[in-house]
C-alpha cells in the first residue's frame, strides 16, 4: 500500500474545558476517496481544518508528504482583497497549473470570471471557492459541504468532475447520493474519536448501527458486573480484608469506567402538530401564468393537489421554484389563470433563507413567540427547555441569541418552530440545508407519517425519492410538468434529470424568489389590470351555501370519524354482522355527501372570486 499523502495521528482539541476531539486519526492515500461523517457539532469541520493545517491540535501529529499539494474548501470562504472572481481563483493556481482551468470552472458553475467580488450571495461565494479548490487539480482535496447552495445540475456536474480527477478526496456532506457515488472509505467521528470503515457511505449506516448495538451490550454487561461486585461486598466473607479492599478498588474502577463512557449523542425527536383534517382538494390551479419583465416564470400551469399528496418541486436555480410555491399557496397573484385553496387548510411554511428568525431573539423567544416558557405541541403543553432537548439543544441555551447559532442549529430551530404549529399542509423550501444525516432520517420518518399534505422544494435526490409521491419538474421557458413518483422515477420517465438552461432572466427571477418589492409591485399591477368586474353577483342561496358549507363539511367529517371508530373494532363483523353492514353503508353515504359538499364549496368559491375579479 502506498504511503499516505496526509496523516493525522492521535490529534486532540478541547474547547471551553470540554474535549471536542480525542485521539482521532485520519490517513489519506493517493487517489483515495473518503467521506467524513458524524453528527452536527461532533467536530467534522474542525478535524478537516486540522488536516488543512488551519487549526493547531492540542495534542497529536500532522504529516503531509513533501511536495504534495492540498486544497481546502471552507463553508464560509473569504474573498476579501480580490477585485474579480477570476483573480480570486487564479491566486490558488501553481506555476505548472493550467491558467484557463479557473475560468472554465467558474463558467461551469454559472459565474462570470470578470465579475466583481463585492455583493456576492453566500451561494455564489461558495461556488467561487469551489472553483478555486478544483482549479489546480491538487493531490489532496478537502471539501466541507461542497453541495451546499448548488442546484441539481451543478451537483451532478460536480460529481462527474470529481469522479474524473486523480485527486485524493475527503468529503463532508449531508447529500447521501453524492457520498454514495464518490466515497470508497468512511471515517466516522463519534464522541471525539474516529472509526474507519473500508467501504463507501452506502455501507456506513448498517455498520454504525451494529457498532452502537455492540456498545449497548457491553454497557449492559458492565452494569451487571458492578451489581454483582456490590452484592459480593455486602454479603461476602468479611474476614478476608485484603481481598475486600482490592475488590472495592476494582468496583470503584468499574464505576469510574461507566461514568466516563461517552454515550452516543441523543436523537432528535421530531413530531408534527397536526391540525384538523383539510378538505379532499387542497389546492387546484388552472392555467396559471406568471412573468417578470416579459420573462415567463410559470406558463399555463394546471394541477390539483389532493389531501395526503406529497409533491416535490425540482429545477435549476433561477427556474422559479419558490415563485411556483408562492403562486400555489396564495402568496403571489398570477398574471393569468386561477388558484383555489380548499376548505379548512392550515398551512405552515419553512422558508429557505430562515428569514423569519430575528438574530436578536433568544432560543426560548423564537419557540414561544416571547410569551412565557411553554409551547403547545400536539395538543399538549411542554416547557420550552424540554422541547428544546427534543431538538438536541441544551437547557442552558434557552437565553442564547439566534445570531450565534451554527447553520445546523438554525435549521433544527426552524424545524422546531414549524412543527410546533398545527397544520394539515406543510410547505418546505429546502428543509435539508445544514441538517446532519441522522436528523434527515428522522425528518423523513416524520413526513412519511404526517397525515396532511406536503409541498417540498429540494435538491437532495435521495430525500425526494424517500418522501414525495409526485415530482413537478421545470422544463424551461416557464413550462412545468408533473411526474409520478420521486426524483429517480422522474428521471426514468423523462430520460434525463434536471439540466441548467437560460430561459429565465436572472434579475427577474431573483426578484420572484426573494419576494421583494419589485415582485410585489408587479403582482399588484397584474391584479389591478384585469377586465371590468362582471355585473352578475352571487345569489342569496349561493352566498348562504358558501357560508354554511364549511360547517357542514366539518360536521360530516366528525360523523365519519365516529363511524370509523365503530368499524375499527376487529370483532365487530363476527359479533354483530348487521351493525357492521349498517356502519359500512353509513360510511359510504357520509363519504359521498362529504365529497359532494367539498366539490360544491370549491365551485362556489371559484365563482365568487371570478365575480369579484
Amino acid at each position: 500500500m502506498a504511503p499516505p499523502l496526509l496523516h493525522l495521528q492521535g490529534v486532540a482539541l478541547t474547547f471551553g474545558g470540554t474535549p471536542l476531539i480525542e485521539n482521532a486519526e485520519l490517513s489519506v492515500a493517493p487517489q483515495e476517496r473518503i467521506c467524513l461523517v458524524g453528527r452536527n457539532g461532533s467536530g467534522k469541520s474542525t478535524l478537516l481544518k486540522m488536516a488543512a493545517g488551519l487549526v493547531e491540535p492540542d495534542a497529536g501529529k500532522r504529516f503531509v508528504q513533501p511536495g504534495a499539494t492540498l486544497r481546502y474548501l471552507p463553508q464560509e470562504p473569504d474573498l476579501t482583497g480580490y477585485h474579480t472572481l477570476g483573480a480570486y481563483v487564479a491566486e490558488g493556481l501553481g506555476p505548472a497549473d493550467d491558467a484557463y482551468r479557473g475560468a472554465y470552472l467558474l463558467t461551469e458553475l454559472g459565474l462570470d470570471p470578470a465579475r466583481d467580488t463585492q455583493g456576492l450571495s453566500g451561494g455564489e461565494a461558495r461556488r467561487a471557492a469551489l472553483a478555486r479548490s478544483l482549479a489546480p487539480s491538487p493531490d489532496i482535496l478537502l471539501l466541507d459541504e461542497p453541495t451546499n447552495h448548488l442546484d441539481l445540475p451543478a451537483i451532478e456536474w460536480l460529481e462527474s468532475e470529481l469522479a474524473g480527477m486523480r485527486t485524493a478526496l475527503v468529503l463532508i456532506s449531508h447529500d447521501r447520493r453524492f457520498l454514495e457515488k464518490l466515497s470508497r472509505a468512511t471515517i466516522w467521528l463519534d464522541r471525539g474519536q474516529t472509526r474507519r470503515l473500508e467501504e463507501g457511505f452506502g455501507a456506513f449506516e448498517a455498520w454504525r448501527d451494529k457498532v452502537l448495538e455492540e456498545e449497548e451490550r457491553d454497557r449492559h454487561k458492565l452494569t451487571r458486573k458492578i451489581a454483582a461486585e456490590e452484592d459480593w461486598l455486602r454479603y461476602g466473607v468479611t474476614a478476608r480484608r485484603k481481598r475486600n479492599v482490592r475488590r472495592l478498588g476494582e468496583l470503584h474502577g468499574l464505576r469510574k469506567e461507566l461514568r466516563e463512557q461517552r454515550r452516543a449523542t441523543g436523537d432528535v425527536k421530531l413530531a408534527a402538530t397536526e391540525g384538523e383534517t383539510s378538505g379532499k382538494v387542497v389546492i387546484e390551479a388552472k392555467g396559471v401564468t406568471k412573468a417578470y419583465d416579459d420573462s415567463p416564470i410559470v406558463r399555463d400551469f394546471s394541477m390539483r393537489i389532493a389531501r395526503g399528496d406529497r409533491v416535490g418541486i425540482v429545477g435549476p436555480n433561477g427556474a422559479g421554484k419558490t415563485t411556483l410555491i408562492n403562486l400555489l399557496t396564495g402568496g403571489l397573484a398570477p398574471d393569468a389563470g386561477e388558484v383555489r385553496i380548499g376548505a379548512s387548510v392550515q398551512m405552515v411554511t419553512l422558508d429557505q433563507r430562515r428569514e423569519s428568525l430575528d438574530p436578536n431573539w433568544t432560543l426560548a423567544e423564537a419557540l414561544t413567540g416571547g410569551r412565557g416558557d411553554t409551547v403547545q405541541v400536539g395538543g399538549e403543553t411542554k416547557h420550552v427547555a424540554g422541547y428544546m432537548k427534543d431538538f438536541l439543544f441544551q437547557p442552558e441555551q434557552m437565553r442564547t441569541p439566534i445570531g450565534v447559532l451554527s447553520g445546523g442549529e438554525r435549521g433544527r430551530l426552524m424545524l422546531a418552530r414549524a412543527l410546533a404549529r398545527p397544520s394539515n399542509l406543510l410547505v418546505l423550501d429546502e428543509p435539508t440545508n445544514d441538517l446532519d444525516l441522522e436528523t434527515l432520517d428522522l425528518l423523513q420518518e416524520l413526513l412519511a407519517d404526517y397525515a396532511g399534505t406536503l409541498i417540498l422544494i429540494s435538491h437532495d435526490r435521495d430525500f425526494l425519492d424517500r418522501v414525495v409521491t409526485s415530482t413537478v419538474m421545470a422544463e424551461g421557458e416557464g413550462r412545468w410538468r408533473e411526474y409520478a413518483g420521486g426524483y429517480s422515477d422522474m428521471v426514468a420517465q423523462r430520460g434525463a434529470g434536471v439540466s441548467a438552461y437560460g430561459g429565465v432572466a436572472t434579475g427577474a427571477n431573483s426578484g420572484a424568489r426573494k419576494g421583494g418589492k419589485d415582485a410585489e409591485k408587479s403582482a399588484a399591477r397584474s391584479a389591478s389590470s384585469g377586465g371590468e368586474a362582471r355585473k352578475r353577483r352571487l345569489s342569496f342561496k349561493e352566498k348562504h351555501a358558501l357560508e354554511t358549507l364549511p360547517g357542514r363539511i366539518a360536521e360530516l367529517e366528525a360523523q365519519i370519524t365516529k363511524v370509523q371508530a365503530v368499524m375499527d373494532d376487529p370483532e365487530l363483523f363476527t359479533r354483530d354482522p348487521a351493525r357492521f353492514e349498517a356502519a359500512t353503508a353509513k360510511l359510504g353515504e357520509l363519504q359521498l355527501a362529504l365529497n359532494q359538499a367539498e366539490e360544491q364549496w370549491l365551485e362556489l368559491e371559484m365563482l365568487r372570486e371570478e365575480l369579484e375579479g
